[in-house]
């Protein structure tokens, strides 16, 4: 990401996985501490994008927010939900597992004296394993989980016009020259919407054919950047009324 292209000032973030261990514990007992754990997955995106472009995002989106409200960042969970893909590759962890793993972090977390965390979520096919994990807690430590896709304005695609612009922000690997259309649901009323939605969480190529969900043709680094600057906005202002108390108009 450029220098400035999100306007964001930076304050005093605390990556995890370059901590020593003095430090870190003296950070954590200097006050109390909000940690974030970016979850994403690695599986196909069209003959455009990375495998790991959701995993990419969402560390992206991760990395600004603890910059700006100086959170505990911690290492991305590569791994998700991601069987819908196949026949097209996919390195998928099984609900129950990706659930498992959170609720273990967050435990872990908590023996550390961190007693508050945000889990955002940059792979749809997460969102069932990620929403429990709140519940599974709530007596014993305040768990927020949040979708990033949630928090703008345009509608979520997958290897569409929005992932693609928002790669193009933050990574070189993206081939715009192999960049295809994919599924294009203009015209059609949300319960058709929806109905595709479902079929897709089941067999994504079976319904997008190419595993394009929108048309990436046309995206650029502005837009992406631009979707960026939204998302970090939305989102952390949403995580800010998690820790005051009080309401937002975003959601899960």
């Amino acid at each position: 990401m450029e220098e400035g292209s999100h306007q964001i000032q930076v304050n005093q973030m605390t990556e995890i996985k370059s901590q020593f261990d003095p430090k870190l514990r003296k950070v954590i007992s200097t006050k109390k501490q909000v940690a974030v754990i970016p979850v994403g997955s690695i599986e196909q995106h069209g003959p455009h994008l990375p495998i790991s472009t959701d995993s990419d995002i969402v560390s992206e989106i991760s990395k600004k927010i603890c910059q700006k409200n100086s959170y505990l960042l911690l290492p991305t969970i590569n791994y998700g939900v991601s069987q819908e893909h196949a026949p097209f590759f996919n390195l998928s962890l099984k609900e129950t597992t990706l659930q498992r793993i959170l609720l273990d972090l967050c435990l872990s977390l908590f023996e550390n004296n961190v007693k508050t965390i945000f889990i955002f979520n940059g792979h749809h096919g997460n969102q069932n394993a990620i929403k429990k994990v709140d519940k599974k807690l709530k007596n014993k430590i305040k768990v927020f989980t949040f979708s990033y896709w949630h928090f703008m304005k345009r509608d979520f695609d997958h290897a569409g016009f929005v992932e693609t612009s928002l790669m193009l922000a933050i990574s070189k690997e993206v081939k715009m020259n192999l960049a295809k259309k994919g599924l294009i649901t203009d015209g059609m009323n949300s319960q058709e919407i929806n109905k595709l939605g479902r079929m897709a969480s089941k067999s994504f190529p079976k319904v997008t054919k190419n595993g394009i969900w929108g048309d990436p043709r046309k995206a650029t680094k502005q837009a992406g950047q631009k979707i960026f600057s939204e998302i970090i906005e939305n989102l952390g202002k949403k995580c800010q009324t998690c820790l005051t108390g009080h309401g937002s108009k975003f959601h899960q």
